[in-house]
């Protein structure tokens, strides 16, 4: 599935970089740790933090692995969008933030209908993960949501998208995403690392041949 009405983000394009003022800053804040090793040794870190994160929420917001029941086989729902920190179209993995009082379920079934259109149930949630520790505090749960192709609401869905996101949505055969990361990163595409994960997380699984 792809919107075509849409424009395209191979249309984006850095026009400068340069350096943010903390007053500027909408969603993130730097700051630097001090803290003491295993040696007692006193010791610095630099970190950013996301200021988004609702007060009574662990997270900061979910990645969706929405897989869609095709006659076919099980697909799953991927995005293009033009990530501005690395200059480039990434592969993704349908994603949002929290909003305060909301799960991380019902977070995951309402960006899912916002980005792509898709109706789904969320049936299973991962456990916090940490995006890059060594870097930041951001985090998330990942939600495993099914979509059932057969419903009315998925046979054309549109995306509710606002206006400053340009997505465009596929699907890949779950079985061959391991095949399709490789193909789309030298067709010059960023891969995400939560696709990339689920890429690596089943292609052990084929070569190893686990028994689940």
């Amino acid at each position: 599935m792809s919107q075509p009405n849409l424009p395209t983000a191979k249309a984006s394009k850095i026009i400068e970089t340069g350096p943010l003022d903390s007053d500027e800053a909408r969603w993130i804040k730097l700051a630097k740790i001090t803290y003491t090793d295993p040696l007692g040794v006193q010791r610095t870190w630099e970190t950013a933090e996301r200021t988004t994160r609702p007060k009574n929420s662990q997270i900061d917001g979910v990645g969706i692995v929405a897989i869609l029941n095709q006659p076919t086989g099980p697909e799953i729902l991927l995005q293009k969008q033009y990530r501005p920190p690395i200059d480039k179209i990434a592969i993704e993995v349908p994603a949002g933030l929290i909003d305060e009082g909301e799960t991380p379920e019902e977070c995951a079934v309402r960006e899912l209908k916002e980005e792509t259109g898709y109706v789904g149930v969320a049936e299973q949630t991962s456990t916090v993960m940490y995006n890059d520790p060594g870097f930041c505090n951001t985090n998330l749960n990942m939600v495993h949501v099914q979509v059932d192709m057969s419903l009315p609401a998925n046979q054309s869905p549109k995306p509710e998208l606002e206006d400053s996101e340009f997505i465009e949505c596929f699907t890949v055969p779950l079985s061959g995403l391991f095949k399709e990361t490789k193909k789309l990163e030298s067709e010059g595409y960023a891969i995400d690392a939560r696709v990339g994960t689920l890429a690596e997380g089943i292609e052990l699984a084929r070569t190893l041949k686990l028994q689940f």
